[in-house]
């Protein structure tokens, strides 16, 4: 309501000052003419203010309308849902710190958070009762900023190929290699990253993402098996393409 108020005040102003001209200052013989022109200046003038005073989208509303709620699945069904509160190494880019820069997107990957500079994100956990949890990443973003980030993520696959180290206040974890993959196919994408990442953990813990753009939105799909870490064993996460299939068709 309150950022409304300046466009009204300046309606009011407007249709004053019509009055105003209309009443007074002209010969008689041009009052309708000058009346005329009052009238379509203020109509004028109250159908730009109608339209700068139309709330704007809320572009985090908007995305929550794009996002899986249920995935079906051969295997098992997936149910989709928030994570809870303060499972995360950070909740934001600025709480991690890498000793490489440039590997700061793979980082916001692994970690998933939104990639570059999103007008809005939000965060899903696909899961199917087993030990692989993949985490979903919707983002938005102003024209260009969703191809930058998606350059970001590429140039840090490339680079980081002999690990990178990121830390927070809450914990540290170094990745000891980062590779590419070929990404699956996707209707409607314009472009596509995956990669596996190794963390050296109990043996060697073994991450996956798969990055697609559909124009201004950006979805990441992030996959670690718990189990491994838990259990003090091996693993190998893999991003499940019943989960993929079912939230790219939402953006495609």
């Amino acid at each position: 309501m309150k950022r409304a108020a300046p466009a009204a005040l300046s309606l009011i102003s407007v249709l004053s000052l019509a009055a105003l001209t209309a009443c007074g200052g002209a010969e008689q013989g041009s009052d309708a003419k000058t009346t005329d022109q009052a009238k379509a200046t203020a109509s004028s003038s109250a159908s730009a203010s109608a339209s700068a005073t139309k709330p704007a989208a809320d572009p985090a509303k908007e995305l929550a309308k794009l996002l899986v709620t249920k995935v079906k699945s051969d295997d098992n069904d997936y149910s989709v849902h928030e994570p809870a509160s303060g499972d995360a190494m950070a909740t934001s880019q600025k709480q991690l710190t890498l000793d490489k820069k440039v590997c700061a997107p793979m980082a916001y990957a692994t970690n998933y958070l939104p990639l570059g500079d999103p007008e809005a994100s939000l965060v899903r956990i696909a899961d199917n009762g087993r030990t692989v949890y993949t985490y979903i990443t919707l983002a938005s973003y102003s024209a260009g900023k969703a191809e930058a980030a998606m350059k970001g993520l590429a140039e840090a696959a490339s680079a980081c190929t002999s690990g990178y180290t990121a830390k927070s206040a809450k914990a540290s974890t170094t990745y000891s290699s980062v590779k590419k993959e070929a990404a699956p196919a996707a209707t409607g994408a314009d472009e596509s990253i995956a990669t596996v990442s190794t963390v050296p953990y109990k043996g060697t813990q073994t991450m996956r993402t798969q990055t697609f753009r559909f124009g201004d939105t950006i979805v990441n799909y992030f996959s670690i098996d718990s189990g491994g870490f838990i259990n003090g064993r091996s693993s190998e996460a893999t991003v499940p393409a019943d989960v993929v299939k079912a939230q790219n068709a939402k953006l495609g």
